[in-house]
């Protein structure tokens, strides 16, 4: 299938999974995750209805997002991936919204450099994978209060990212714990769930879902 065809497979495998949590659609925001993804295969995404999209990569992203600045402000990018210090101020000027905040360093860089009040999200290392991003449950009280502090941060909510594993019904005590730890700061957003745990995810609450493969294809 074409990306059209894709994106609408996808809205409504996601208003069965809204439906079966007793949730509304319109409280899922379908981000479509383009790394590696080319600007008119972006397009043909926005023609398709999307208007979320999330980038991993800085670099990456940078001229992606200036040559898509004709779409400008019906569109908006999320900065999705871990994010190094030394590109905080680009990515301040560039993301509408970043989802990946996995230190205090870095959270304490972006107030400095943005020039606007900046949505982000704290992402938490629910499963405490070593190869993965956020903080660890332990540090997770303290991250909070601390980065609240921060006047040019808008902190809007929590991210994760799951274990891989073929039933996707295995990750959803992860999902559960993101959504138990956000409802506790009475946060608004969850950013959690991907091509193959997207469903299991709503139903666990999430606001925010990121998918690439089910909507591009393989990643090359």
């Amino acid at each position: 299938m074409g990306i059209e065809q894709n994106i609408s497979e996808l809205k409504n495998r996601i208003a069965r999974a809204c439906e079966h949590a007793g949730r509304f659609p319109e409280d899922v925001t379908l981000v479509a995750v383009t790394k590696t993804v080319d600007v008119s295969a972006i397009e043909a995404a926005f023609n398709a209805g999307i208007t979320h999209f999330g980038e991993s990569r800085v670099q990456e992203a940078k001229p992606k997002i200036e040559v898509l600045q004709i779409l400008r402000p019906g569109i908006t990018w999320h900065m999705i991936g871990h994010l190094q210090t030394n590109k905080a101020k680009t990515a301040a000027d560039i993301f509408d919204i970043i989802h990946s905040i996995d230190s205090f360093r870095l959270a304490e860089t972006l107030n400095n450099c943005s020039q606007k009040k900046l949505p982000v999200l704290i992402q938490v290392n629910i499963s405490a994978e070593a190869t993965k991003s956020g903080f660890q449950l332990s540090e997770f009280n303290e991250a909070v209060r601390q980065i609240g502090k921060l006047s040019n941060l808008d902190v809007q909510g929590l991210m994760t990212i799951a274990p891989w594993v073929e039933n996707a019904e295995e990750v959803r005590p992860v999902f559960r714990h993101l959504r138990q730890l956000r409802d506790g700061l009475g946060l608004k957003h969850l950013s959690m769930g991907m091509s193959d745990d997207f469903e299991v995810a709503i139903e666990e609450g999430a606001t925010l879902v990121r998918i690439g493969r089910a909507i591009f294809g393989d990643r090359s």
